[in-house]
């Protein structure tokens, strides 16, 4: 006998695969090419210091203050995603950061340099936190951390086919009057921009206006999810700064700030750590080699968010993660071989990137409605300041050292923090309101 609870659970699975299908992998694309647009300046490094003269303690700060730009602007930035919608706003940032990093070609003293930087957090921000909010609109909790993860397939495939791309792009020189990082800026930032205009037409802002949804899909869904919203809602800091008086929501801004501590000289300083170990500059080889363990990656984020969903316990695979990537990132500060510096980095990487998604799933669960999108950009914006500080405390840690590996293990001690935090966060089952039919499972 077929029950109303039976039907509603199947359309809610449809609605769910269909959802996951149709906006995943595009919004894994787009969050591929930011990180692109983010990192590329760690691939630049070696040649873009060659050309400008730029000091390493200019390029960390350069790299760095990315950061600065992108924590001002994430909060109005995502609560205006929220208000107009993400068809509009995503697409909008899109098409703006695109023209800012390939303007990086004009970049050629430290003034300018830190201008282009700050302007590239600027108009970035809020895309992260606005597809995290985004998420929360089209999958539930029990589904939301494998959703997460697909989307975050974007930071891997970003590396395992741009690593090589940047390689390939910095090995062309004096075509048309650039240089070899020029074309790589030209390039990568335009195709944002690209993607950013194809996103107006293909982005729907919530589950009510897709079409490609049958009525019943439809209808389960939004039930579903305003079920849970209004859960969050009664049970969680609703008003734009009321967030930052919650106690976990603080906690939470504690962790992302000191992953990201570690997670910042993935992008920046990875290229060049390897380069170094062969002996050369950063070329095609070298980026075909840190492809390797970005495909560890994928492997490693669809198995942890697959099994921190379908046994909710979110808060210990994230901490077991993030400890393995910080130990094997610490032994990059002894490491000087290339065969075992890819292997730290097999083991680092996947760590410190797999873990995010999973970690993710854990505030969007309890902050609903506005609170949701300040809270959200909050975690992110004063969160991202760790990527801020970390190339400062490297630069100032090889520096005092005398040693450019030191830098490495001090970045990782700061990092562990992030572990020592995440052990007190309190076990938060998933909401089970009162739509929810049985559970489902994400494409």
């Amino acid at each position: 006998m077929t029950t109303t609870a039976t039907v509603h659970a199947d359309a809610l699975a449809r609605a769910i695969k269909k959802s996951a299908v149709r906006l995943l992998p595009f919004l894994a694309l787009m969050y591929a090419l930011s990180f692109v647009d983010r990192a590329n300046v760690g691939f630049a490094k070696i040649a873009y210091q060659a050309d400008t003269g730029i000091s390493n303690a200019a390029y960390a700060f350069g790299a760095g203050i990315f950061f600065i730009g992108y924590a001002i602007f994430e909060v109005p930035s995502n609560l205006i995603l929220h208000k107009i919608g993400a068809k509009i706003w995503m697409s909008r940032i899109m098409v703006t950061w695109g023209m800012v990093s390939a303007s990086m070609i004009f970049a050629t003293t430290e003034t300018s340099f830190y201008v282009v930087r700050f302007l590239l957090g600027a108009s970035e921000a809020g895309f992260f936190p606005g597809v995290i909010l985004f998420l929360t609109y089209w999958f539930p909790a029990k589904q939301r951390s494998r959703a997460l993860g697909l989307f975050y397939f974007g930071v891997p495939l970003a590396m395992l086919f741009g690593s090589p791309l940047s390689g390939y792009l910095l090995d062309m020189h004096g075509m048309f009057g650039f240089t070899n990082w020029q074309w790589m800026f030209i390039v990568e930032g335009l195709s944002a921009s690209v993607v950013g205009v194809i996103a107006f037409f293909y982005l729907d802002s919530r589950p009510k206006t897709a079409k490609w949804l049958a009525e019943d899909e439809r209808a389960a869904l939004i039930s579903e999810i305003e079920a849970e919203e209004a859960v969050k809602v009664k049970n969680a800091p609703n008003s734009v700064f009321g967030v930052l008086k919650s106690g976990r929501v603080l906690l939470f801004i504690a962790i992302y700030f000191c992953i990201q501590i570690g997670n910042a000289p993935l992008a920046f300083y990875l290229p060049s750590k390897l380069a170094s170990s062969m002996g050369g500059q950063v070329n095609f080889m070298v980026g075909l080699l840190l492809s390797v363990p970005w495909l560890c990656t994928i492997f490693a984020m669809r198995l942890a968010t697959k099994f921190a969903d379908r046994h909710d316990n979110h808060r210990v695979v994230a901490t077991c993660m993030l400890a393995a990537g910080i130990l094997a990132f610490a032994s990059l500060s002894v490491i000087t071989t290339p065969v075992l510096t890819v292997l730290a980095f097999c083991i680092a990487i996947p760590g410190l990137v797999a873990c995010q998604p999973v970690f993710w799933s854990l505030p969007t669960r309890y902050l609903g409605g506005t609170g949701a999108a300040s809270g959200i950009a909050f975690i992110v914006s004063i969160g991202n300041l760790g990527g801020f500080v970390s190339p400062q405390i490297k630069a100032y840690a090889d520096t005092l050292s005398g040693n450019t590996n030191t830098g490495f293990l001090v970045v990782a001690i700061l990092c562990f923090v992030s572990v020592l935090l995440m052990c007190t966060l309190p076990h938060q089952p998933a909401a089970k309101p009162v739509a929810v039919g049985s559970e489902v499972e994400t494409a």
